[in-house]
């Protein structure tokens, strides 16, 4: 725990587990200390955001790192983790990684034209890695992608004092061994802190990050300015006639490859009934 005059190893009170409540990765707490240096926790404020897997307070930036190839963008899966970070109050970030290897142009185009900061990063050159350092001054960020992304090598990059596992894309299996297990926070030189987590298989959208359909276009930063634009006023912004997100998806406003991934989410959200979750 780190404090003002120092780093502290905390042990949390008894009474958090009563009320069912745990300190987690961001939290800012307030502490007491004994004569031996040792500290202990007793309260943790109030947090501003939280995700629960990977346990995470208080994030200013979820940053999503992709590669363009080996693995190939999941979009699908980039999509629901940016909408959570959308649900969750957070600023979702793409970084796009082997700019080496093939070009991320057209990645890159379909989330900076929906609005949101991305980043181009060449791993074996650290072009770009520096802009990422930067915009990440003063805030508190999570890097998470799916494994074999180089997401390791940009934190490298980032902080090379750290020397983080690495691990070669398996090619037979398409995709990386896990290298990072635990959440860590890691201090930046100019102000600020970055969370390394264990990967996209760890962030569980389903169970613990819940986006019913009604909050679902929210989500989507991209379709905010045609939202009760519609000529219904339910509209689900699937397939219905007078639909102003569908126009501006056919008319190149909103890329086509953002809306497949909202039918889809919808598609599932459709499912989810609130009362089985209302405890959750």
């Amino acid at each position: 725990m780190e404090a003002s005059d120092g780093v502290y190893e905390c042990k949390a009170r008894g009474i958090f587990r009563k009320k069912g409540v745990s300190p987690c990765c961001g939290d800012n707490v307030s502490i007491s200390v004994e004569k031996d240096q040792s500290g202990m926790i007793e309260e943790i404020l109030p947090r501003r955001s939280q995700i629960i897997r990977p346990p995470l307070a208080n994030l200013d930036v979820l940053v999503f790192v992709s590669s363009v190839c080996e693995p190939k963008p999941n979009l699908l899966l980039l999509d629901e983790f940016i909408a959570i970070a959308e649900y969750k109050k957070i600023v979702p970030v793409v970084v796009f990684t082997k700019i080496d290897k093939q070009d991320s142009s057209q990645y890159a185009e379909i989330y900076r034209k929906a609005g949101l900061t991305v980043f181009e990063v060449n791993n074996m050159t650290g072009e770009g890695s520096g802009c990422v350092k930067q915009f990440l001054m003063g805030k508190l960020s999570a890097f998470t992608g799916n494994t074999g992304v180089g997401k390791s090598s940009l934190l490298n990059r980032i902080f090379p004092e750290l020397d983080l596992a690495t691990n070669e894309i398996s090619e037979k299996l398409g995709r990386g061994k896990h290298t990072t297990r635990h959440v860590q926070l890691f201090k930046l030189e100019g102000g600020g802190y970055i969370a390394d987590t264990p990967g996209f298989s760890s962030f569980d959208t389903n169970k613990y990050d819940i986006i019913y359909k009604d909050k679902l276009a929210d989500c989507f930063c991209d379709f905010r300015e045609y939202l009760g634009k519609c000529r219904f006023q339910n509209c689900s912004h699937t397939k219905e006639n007078g639909c102003a997100v569908i126009q501006a998806v056919n008319e190149g406003k909103i890329s086509r490859s953002r809306h497949d991934s909202y039918i889809s989410m919808y598609e599932q959200a459709k499912l989810l009934k609130e009362w089985e979750h209302k405890n959750d």
